[in-house]
């Protein structure tokens, strides 16, 4: 039995990087999510307008990976300290977000968002918002898996390709061999 999750940490080009080949994601689908516009494209939330973020829709196992580990993840592979911002990527379409699709999961996601924000981690508060979600569209096929496709281009190369050693090296042992 498979669960779902819909993460916004900054570009989904990353997020669903980082998560590939990792024990337990069965599947990644990058989209938008969040916003008033029906069906968006990609320019369309690029400018800011339709009040989406870019995020990614995971099926996951929760017998391999609970919802709680996948959200300790999430909140390592991004800044959850920077308001509407990744890095240079800038606007409310790169915000740090959690869509939960019940009560359960919302549960889950203010405890972690708590815990983490305890432990100090990040050094100042989460601007991480917890938001049901209302409709996920899933984006255009060419930024499914663009990472892959695409290693050579400027931006995968500095800043996915950092990102994703990062992560496998700090998360060695929930990744497939």
């Amino acid at each position: 039995m498979s669960d779902t999750a819909v993460l916004g940490g900054g570009c989904f080009w990353c997020v669903e990087a980082v998560l590939r080949g990792m024990r337990g994601i069965l599947s990644l689908t990058p989209g938008y999510a969040g916003g008033d516009t029906e069906a968006p494209t990609y320019k369309q939330v690029c400018s800011g307008q339709t009040g989406h973020a870019e995020v990614v829709e995971v099926e996951f196992d929760p017998e391999i990976i609970s919802y709680k580990d996948l959200l300790k993840i999430f909140f390592t592979l991004h800044d959850p300290t920077t308001l509407n911002r990744q890095g240079n990527d800038i606007g409310t379409q790169y915000r740090s977000v959690i869509f939960y699709k019940d009560e359960n999961q919302k549960k889950t996601a203010e405890a972690v968002k708590t815990e983490i924000e305890k432990e100090n981690i990040w050094g100042t508060p989460l601007v991480t918002i917890i938001a049901p979600l209302t409709t996920f569209w899933p984006a255009e096929k060419m930024h499914h898996d663009y990472y892959e496709q695409n290693p050579g281009t400027g931006y995968c190369a500095a800043v996915i390709a950092p990102k994703v050693a990062k992560m496998r090296k700090i998360f060695a042992a929930r990744y497939a061999l």
